[in-house]
């Protein structure tokens, strides 16, 4: 990391959000870590506690690793439904409770969680998905209530249906059935979602929020 400005921990630093956000960040003058999972592996407690210890503070924290195991509802195996709940459920828990702690002695952070459309809608054999997305969410709100008295904020960025090599392994008449169900029948890209959140940051009074980004439809709720 590059001395100076505030510092912000990007989890899954090797995705393709990750490094948009990294160089969003860094062009700003922003300290980044970013870590492979070999390095920042969520799901371990004790990989957590040393990627934050490693941080002289901590003044973001971006939650982007995330697992899919799609498949049929009754044809997931429980293997299955446990690795994607304990990355992007458990995972963020561990990581928003590590970097809450630090926060609130430093008096104030922000930390950002990435949802899904799935989260609200639902989709076809994405049941463990969408289950941990929309935990997540509740995770989120919960937490900002938390926050809030000790000047940390967290909010909630759906960046929608990016192209990028996590769901590279879907079918084209996937990603073009998605891509059709936009308004404006584009898809964002991760720098779109950088720069969103690296925007977000820059308003002091927003927590408890959760911004969708792309064009499809949403819901009041």
């Amino acid at each position: 990391m590059t001395p100076g400005g505030p510092v912000a921990l990007i989890t899954g630093g090797r995705g393709a959000l990750a490094q948009a956000l990294q160089e969003e960040l860094q062009a700003a003058g922003w300290q980044v870590s970013a870590p492979p999972r070999s390095v920042l592996d969520v799901r371990d407690p004790a990989s957590v506690q040393q990627a934050m210890a490693s941080l002289e503070r901590i003044d973001l924290l971006v939650n982007t690793a995330a697992l899919r195991r799609d498949a049929p509802f009754l044809k997931l195996p429980a293997a299955g439904w446990d690795a994607v709940l304990e990355t992007n459920l458990r995972g963020a828990w561990l990581c928003c409770r590590a970097a809450f702690s630090r926060m609130q002695r430093q008096g104030g952070g922000h930390i950002v969680n990435l949802g899904s459309h799935t989260a609200r809608h639902g989709a076809l054999g994405q049941t463990a998905y969408g289950a941990s997305k929309a935990a997540l969410l509740a995770l989120t709100q919960s937490l900002a209530a938390e926050g809030g008295p000790h000047g940390i904020r967290v909010n909630a960025v759906l960046p929608g249906w990016m192209p990028t090599p996590f769901n590279q392994d879907l079918p084209p008449a996937v990603h073009e059935a998605a891509r059709l169900q936009h308004h404006l029948q584009q898809f964002n890209t991760p720098r779109h979602t950088a720069r969103f959140i690296a925007f977000l940051h820059s308003l002091p009074h927003t927590s408890g929020q959760i911004f969708q980004l792309d064009s499809r439809p949403g819901s009041w709720l």
